[in-house]
């Protein structure tokens, strides 16, 4: 009997050594827990391409949330296909925090700076819906009455026997709502002008 108690106590103080060995492996400095017992389950690896990948795909759900989901999943297609199902991403637990400091502490990923108004505006405003639509013969061919109202610049829609006739009325009717629109633009501006001189 008393060799028994002997191996239990012996197993026992085994147990604590081991336990009280390896806690400090996985602990974050500052605290005694490992980010298991903190967050409750057991952390992926997580890699900072893999949080710019989905966080390039949804800008605007937190970063904070999409790593949170990443170290529960450990896959990109699974946060994505979850954001996806759901719109959103949970927030994660006030102790993910104790863990990782908040996204919005650290410097934001460099994002691209925007171009500068010099050359890039000539070559967007050579890129109209006028030139996308190819109607510069019928603006210049236009009348200076413009139409009285939307509905009436996109036309009835009837529907054709063919499809190729559909998609010609399509583009018909998208083409007399473009030169709509630029007619009623051109008539606020010219209001604007009147108005100010």
């Amino acid at each position: 009997m008393g060799e028994v108690v002997n191996v239990i106590v012996a197993f026992a103080v085994i147990v604590f050594i081991v336990r009280w060995a390896t806690s400090g492996k996985d602990a974050p400095a500052g605290t005694g827990q490992s980010p298991s017992s903190i967050l409750g389950f057991r952390p992926k690896n997580v890699t900072p391409e893999m949080l710019d990948t989905v966080h390039n795909m949804f800008p605007d759900i937190p970063s904070d949330n999409i790593r949170y989901d990443l170290l529960r999943t450990g896959s990109v297609q699974q946060t994505s296909n979850t954001i996806l199902e759901r719109g959103f991403l949970p927030a994660p637990p006030q102790p993910y925090y104790t863990l990782y400091p908040r996204a919005a502490d650290r410097a934001p990923p460099a994002r691209p700076a925007a171009p500068a108004a010099g050359p890039s505006t000539k070559a967007k405003s050579a890129d109209s819906l006028i030139a996308r639509y190819h109607l510069q013969d019928r603006v210049a061919t236009a009348s200076s009455s413009a139409l009285a109202s939307p509905e009436e610049a996109g036309g009835r829609a009837v529907w054709e026997d063919s499809a190729e006739k559909r998609e010609a009325s399509l583009r018909e009717r998208k083409a007399n709502m473009i030169l709509a629109a630029r007619e009623r633009l051109l008539a606020q501006q010219a209001a604007r002008a009147g108005t100010s001189s």
